[in-house]
């Protein structure tokens, strides 16, 4: 009589041996997808951050390259009109704004690089030239644009002709607020996390120097408003036509 022996099935080590191998293929699957995921992810943010960067250098040109000789105030005590205020992380002057961000006209804009926790941030904001007072800003009358953010450094400055016609050194200081610069130039430096780089931007004014010289004849005073604005102050006592 023969004795029929059933099938031979698999031991424990086995199992155990096709279980491991099953489990290393699927963590190195999820581990290639979650890989795939943040070179994506990195990708769409480096592209965003590009983006952002070519759109705020291409603003920047725009708005500093058509700078008016226009005054946004007196200096106390001499009554010099102001045209342009520079400080190595401030700068102030008037322009137009675009059509799609305004009602048209001359603004008052700065440029400010300003701290926070996590870096500095370049900062753009605007004021209607009708009506301007410096003196009375508030932080909360006007919300400032976050140009780019995640700044480790940066500074401006301006450069002028001397008496001969020929260009000087560049300047952090601006120590000529009745006058425009001939130039200005932003050099910022990017905190590892900004993941692009900032390129060194020297912007000439598309204004002739010598109309900014012959403003001073042009007093703050002497601005019209456009229909419809309200009077600015008057601020030079006894000021007469």
């Amino acid at each position: 009589m023969r004795i029929l022996q059933g099938a031979r099935g698999f031991t424990l080590i086995e199992v155990m041996l096709a279980i491991l191998l099953l489990a290393v293929l699927l963590a190195a699957a999820f581990g290639g997808i979650r890989s795939a995921v943040k070179g994506m992810h990195f990708g769409e943010d480096l592209m965003d951050r590009t983006n952002r960067l070519r759109v705020a250098q291409e603003f920047i040109r725009h708005q500093v390259s058509r700078i008016l000789p226009l005054p946004f105030g007196q200096e106390t005590g001499t009554g010099e009109n102001l045209l342009f205020e520079g400080k190595r992380d401030l700068m102030r002057f008037v322009a137009p704004m675009p059509g799609y961000l305004s009602n048209g006209g001359a603004y008052v804009q700065t440029l400010e690089l300003s701290n926070t926790r996590n870096g500095r941030q370049l900062l753009f904001n605007h004021w209607m030239l009708n009506g301007f007072d410096k003196d009375k800003l508030n932080k909360g009358d006007s919300e400032p644009v976050v140009l780019m953010d995640q700044v480790e450094s940066g500074k401006f400055e301006y450069r002028k002709l001397d008496d001969q016609g020929e260009l000087e050194d560049w300047s952090d200081d601006w120590d000529e607020p009745n006058l425009t610069p001939v130039m200005v130039r932003i050099e910022l430096k990017m905190r590892k996390e900004a993941l692009v780089g900032w390129p060194d931007m020297e912007i000439p004014l598309m204004l002739d120097v010598g109309a900014a010289r012959q403003s001073n004849t042009v007093r703050f005073d002497d601005i019209l408003p456009r229909e419809g604005m309200a009077v600015p102050p008057n601020n030079a006592s006894g000021s007469t036509r």
